[in-house]
């Protein structure tokens, strides 16, 4: 192609992959020497060489320091991580691409902290009224962003909550649950199927935002999520933290849930064993298409009482512009939240929540491709954008806001690459790019896959739905193909046994909890394969002749052809 290097051979471009890009800076850090990529003009691949380990490292340690208070949404530290994102474009020449030609962009929100005055209450028909305990056996917040909400309706178990005429299933069966409590379960029908709900890979209409958006289009009052830890993916704590303390919300816009909650798996069951009802049946009949809505004669009575906080937090997105002018009001993006759940003073011990791997990580890798980028040479076809979004602990607010006011029309976007919590556990074999093959780009990423001797790994947990679980879904809603870029499991020197136990560990020991903290031991090198890996797919997306799309018949396809 135009502008690049010529290689004299693919096999030197194999070897060196395995040292400069696979183990991302280590080859180059023992004078190994490299061929650049087949796909980067050479202007670019020494950019991709300058990605270092240690540039990410020093991020990290910073924006996970306790100094910053778990950087959370509308709170001092959440602000300062902002300022340091924002400091950080700049230095690196990139031009603001925020609001009034800042790197801001304001985000309008509502913090909702339910105080210990609410009261919690499921009533048999027959019996005792349960009285439940905040965070040890449910979790509740008022969607209304009222300061009151008072409920005594009927609970109804709705099975999964999901009304999804494609795959000919409907929970409701035309029952109104107009000022209903709906009492559902987290996840979807279980399927070895890939032509129903994919399968084992989680829809969006297994995540709970759904369940809640649903309900709300159907009027109901509120929701009571069943947490199971299997069917969710994740234990009680990971529910507990997320939704104690105060949670942020965009600016209501319409109707919502005055209860939207969580009850532990024990409390569900008593609550039918009280009604007369096995919930064990109760959950294997909601598994099928004949599945009806049941009235359990129970009623939940709460009175919520709630803090109401009116707040701005701020996306950070800075812009190189494009060096073709046919093509620079196009662009490729780049995203990483910057949030997390700061401090909680209710907790005992340590109550700094850092977030080191979710998402310093990502936020360094953000920073570091900034840094390249802007250090290059030679600047790519279409202009790039760098987000640095807050709230997504919050439910992707941050991003959501930035798919609803873009800095560049969505049609025009051709590609969202999203970093969330990329451990720093070495050197990695494989990648994963889960909703990947979901684009026409998908070719490219196989390609430059095995040009940097990465496997590309599936999504290890497809029924998680990770895919719906970071800000690229906020930007795939909108019609940009978008994707999260990370590691798989298999690093070299190690079985894929032990990335599994390092995942595993992570998972029930430091996921949204305190101890997820900066060590001096952690090993970027994977980090930084991981930019370097997605600097060359951001490159390359900015050189095509046309925009990415969404394969046909995709969920997304009809937002993209409407933006555009």
């Amino acid at each position: 192609m135009r502008g690049m290097l010529k290689i004299v051979s693919a096999g030197v471009i194999l070897c060196a992959g395995v040292l400069v890009w696979a183990d991302g800076a280590a080859g180059a850090s023992k004078g190994a020497k490299s061929a650049p990529s087949v796909r980067l003009p050479g202007p670019a691949f020494v950019a991709l060489e300058s990605i270092t380990p240690e540039h990410i490292r020093w991020h990290v340690r910073y924006l996970s320091h306790d100094l910053l208070e778990g950087r959370g949404t509308g709170q001092r530290g959440g602000d300062i991580a902002a300022e340091y994102m924002a400091t950080q474009f700049a230095e690196y020449g990139l031009k603001p691409a925020g609001d009034h030609g800042t790197y801001m962009q304001k985000v309008p929100l509502v913090g909702i902290t339910t105080l210990p005055e609410t009261q919690f209450s499921l009533v048999p028909k027959q019996g005792e009224a349960m009285n439940l305990k905040p965070l040890d056996e449910y979790v509740a917040y008022d969607h209304t962003q009222q300061a009151q909400s008072d409920v005594d309706a009927d609970i109804v178990f709705v099975g999964y909550g999901i009304d999804a005429p494609e795959y000919n299933w409907d929970d409701y069966k035309g029952m109104d649950v107009r000022g209903k409590i709906l009492l559902m379960l987290v996840n979807e029908p279980p399927s070895d199927d890939p032509k129903f709900f994919k399968g084992k890979a989680l829809t969006y209409y297994g995540r709970w935002t759904y369940k809640y958006e649903e309900a709300v289009r159907k009027g109901a009052v509120g929701v009571i999520l069943v947490h199971q830890t299997q069917m969710a993916s994740y234990p009680w704590e990971v529910v507990r933290n997320s939704n104690s303390g105060e949670k942020s919300f965009l600016k209501l816009e319409g109707p919502a849930l005055k209860v939207a909650s969580w009850v532990q798996l024990d409390v569900a069951k008593r609550l039918a064993t009280a009604s007369g009802m096995d919930l064990d049946k109760m959950m294997l009949d909601a598994r099928s298409r004949d599945f009806h809505p049941v009235n359990l004669r129970a009623r939940l009575r709460a009175h919520v009482v709630s803090k109401v906080r009116n707040f701005e937090s701020n996306n950070v997105v800075a812009m190189l512009p494009g060096a073709d002018r046919k093509l620079a009001d196009e662009a490729v993006m780049y995203t990483a939240h910057y949030d997390h759940f700061g401090i909680r003073p209710d907790m005992p011990g340590d109550n700094i929540f850092n977030g080191a791997n979710d998402n310093a990580t990502g936020c360094g890798i953000l920073l570091e491709l900034a840094r390249a980028y802007g250090s290059a040479s030679q600047r790519p076809r279409r202009s790039i954008l760098f987000a640095a979004v807050t709230a997504e602990e919050q439910g992707l607010l941050g991003s959501e806001y930035l798919g609803k006011h873009p800095p560049i029309a969505a049609g025009k976007i051709a590609l969202d690459l999203n970093y969330d919590n990329v451990m720093p556990l070495g050197a990695p074999e494989e990648v994963e790019v889960s909703g990947a093959e979901r684009t026409t780009f998908y070719p490219a990423v196989e390609a430059t896959a095995k040009e940097f001797r990465l496997a590309i790994r599936p999504d290890a947990l497809p029924e998680a739905g990770h895919y719906y679980r970071s800000d690229h879904f906020s930007l795939a809603r909108v019609g940009i193909p978008a994707f999260s870029i990370n590691e798989g499991v298999k690093y070299k020197g190690h079985p894929e046994s032990w990335g599994v136990e390092q995942e595993r560990e992570y998972i029930e020991k430091h996921y949204h909890q305190p101890s997820d903290e900066y060590h001096p031991e952690m090993d970027f090198v994977g980090d930084s394969a991981m930019a370097r890996f997605g600097f060359a797919l951001g490159w390359e997306a900015a050189s095509l002749p046309n925009l990415i799309g969404w394969q046909k018949g995709d969920e997304f396809e009809a937002a993209r052809t409407k933006s555009q």
